[in-house]
């Protein structure tokens, strides 16, 4: 399980473990939190009060100082799993919904002609499609994108980067999508 660390703003910083959260309560870091609490960790006794130390982790957590993410200069990096996320695993050519050991990424304006390996110049496809068009643009190949490419908002990408996301974790990164993204329901 992973705690969504955001900064005190509210942007997201990074999915960090348990004993991480536990170090920036432990800390003082956490200037706020949301979500559910997941985890309770007790320490030692104290020897003057008798009280034993207890952290309680919240799925959210929003932590001091500032953020080292700017929204704004974000490139998500591009992995296929989070292609295969973006696009719903849905082949951009023939429109049929795969598992992911049946998908490829795959170049739009391929590298062969000069093509980069980068979010607007790639698509989800199966292995069939993908093996159809080769190494041709679309057009070559007298094959139709079915829908365009686009690079993750910071929102987007918090979200295709983890596959065990909490409600109410999911719920706090749906309500900052952009209208356009495909990531809605």
């Amino acid at each position: 399980m992973k705690v969504l660390k955001l900064s005190a703003q509210g942007l997201p910083q990074s999915w960090i473990s348990l004993e991480q959260a536990v170090l920036h309560y432990a800390c003082g870091q956490v200037r706020w939190e949301a979500g559910a609490e997941v985890a309770v960790f007790r320490g030692g006794t104290n020897a003057m009060t008798g009280e034993q130390s207890v952290i309680t982790v919240n799925s959210i957590i929003g932590t001091r100082g500032v953020p080292n993410i700017n929204p704004f200069e974000l490139k998500p990096g591009l992995t296929n799993g989070k292609l295969f996320a973006r696009d719903r695993n849905v082949c951009a050519y023939c429109g049929s919904a795969c598992e992911e050991e049946h998908l490829t990424r795959e170049h739009i304006i391929p590298f062969a002609q000069n093509g980069k390996d980068h979010w607007m110049n790639v698509v989800t496809a199966c292995r069939a499609c993908n093996h159809r068009k080769g190494s041709r643009t679309p057009e070559q190949a007298g094959m139709t994108l079915l829908y365009t490419p686009y690079v993750p908002s910071l929102w987007e990408d918090f979200i295709l980067r983890n596959r065990r996301i909490l409600a109410d974790q999911m719920e706090f990164l749906m309500a900052h999508l952009p209208k356009t993204s495909r990531l809605h329901s």
